[in-house]
């Protein structure tokens, strides 16, 4: 059954040191079991928020999810503290993303602890093995879900079909949403000016963005320059953590000199095998180079842009999807977000069914989601357990 507006502001009537306490509890939760990489976060912020706890409708969350897509930094730590905002105003904003982000952050800290000691990561093959499984399943259930809201139309599902086949084909994801968008707005005919200058008008807040990693001189190792450059990161950087390596390797190891290429793919398997946010793989490399306070900078660093981008954009969502020239723009971009989901799920997908189980683990985990609504962490909890007892077996 569809969320209503009703429903929500029922939800958000409650006292707001509960739902603040709500939102900690929820988010650090989240931090602690969201394995699988932004898709899967999203995911599984849409069963809780939007589902369980109805605190928005599944076209305020295709909102949001469309905005923090078309800005830098990690989508899912945006859209945590995009949600945060919207259900508890700048404490919920601060409490979402900093809640999402330190259990998976000190996680991260004890793994560089581990690794600065022993020389090697702990392997959790046997985790990831169930765990990536079931997070297929998550993923599909809610884009199957979310795409009841996003295709209002057979323009809108022919766009979603152009963006699935142009980001399967490799083609810039911000182009693709930006071009998503456009292609639904000028085939809405807004009225009012001229499709040129309007189109111009959303184009220029992306202008000053930089998408290279130049400007950053070689350099000693120090804490300021190490939060200087975490912070360029933060602010550029669109893409998943495989865009994050490229990134990091031409002036952590090539420019700098402060890392060996061991030691960055080490830490991007931190970030991606770890819950929570992956470029928690700026603690790892703080840790590396500088201890604890190096940990603590690059995470400030790499984490910062994000609340600020937020903080700026986010109050103005609401009016914006009441703009019939701006609302037309982002039912194209949410078409386009989800069209992205499909082709992350695919490829996450051949990572994780490996193998006859695997295959099997994420069928039934489709049908419990889809038939019984259970809560995804007990699946992840599932999945993880199998997947030592295989390991171990094996």
């Amino acid at each position: 059954m569809a969320v209503t507006e009703k429903a929500v502001t029922e939800a958000l009537n409650a006292p707001r040191r509960r739902i603040l306490r709500e939102l900690a509890f929820l988010y650090a939760r989240l931090g602690i079991t969201a394995f699988g990489g932004p898709a899967a976060h999203v995911a599984m912020m849409q069963d809780e928020v939007v589902h369980r706890r109805r605190w928005l409708t599944q076209e305020q969350f295709l909102d949001f999810l469309g905005v923090v897509n078309l800005i830098p930094g990690p989508n899912s730590t945006e859209m945590a503290i995009q949600i945060g905002y919207r259900v508890a105003g700048w404490p919920g904003l601060l409490i979402g993303g900093i809640c999402f982000i330190l259990p998976a952050a000190l996680l991260t800290l004890f793994l560089a602890w581990l690794y600065v000691r022993y020389g090697t990561l702990p392997q959790a093959a046997g985790v990831l093995y169930g765990v990536k499984a079931v997070m297929v399943a998550v993923v599909l259930q809610a884009i199957w879900s979310l795409s009841h809201t996003a295709v209002k139309g057979r323009l809108l599902a022919v766009i979603g079909a152009l963006a699935i086949f142009a980001n399967a084909f490799g083609a810039n994801v911000l182009l693709v949403l930006f071009g998503a968008g456009i292609v639904a707005l000028a085939a809405g005919k807004a009225a009012g000016k001229s499709l040129r200058s309007k189109v111009s008008a959303l184009l220029v807040p992306q202008a000053p963005l930089i998408f290279s990693t130049g400007g950053l001189a070689a350099a000693p190792f120090g804490l300021l320059p190490l939060f200087m450059f975490f912070l360029k990161v933060g602010a550029v950087l669109f893409g998943s953590g495989y865009v994050l390596l490229a990134f990091l390797r031409t002036d952590l190891v090539v420019r700098l000199h402060w890392l060996t290429d061991k030691q960055l793919l080490d830490a991007i398997a931190v970030g991606q095998v770890t819950p929570g946010p992956v470029f928690t793989t700026a603690t790892f490399i703080g840790y590396l180079l500088g201890r604890g306070p190096g940990a603590v900078v690059a995470t400030v660093g790499i984490f910062l842009p994000s609340f600020v981008f937020i903080a700026v954009i986010g109050p103005l969502v609401p009016r914006l999807r009441k703009s019939v020239f701006f609302g037309a723009f982002l039912d194209g971009v949410n078409v386009g977000a989800l069209a992205l989901m499909v082709v992350v799920t695919w490829y996450l997908g051949r990572a994780a069914i490996i193998d006859v189980i695997t295959g099997a683990l994420a069928l039934v985990s489709l049908i419990v989601l889809i038939r019984f609504k259970i809560n995804t962490t007990w699946l992840i909890l599932a999945g993880g357990l199998l997947g030592i007892l295989v390991f171990r077996s094996s």
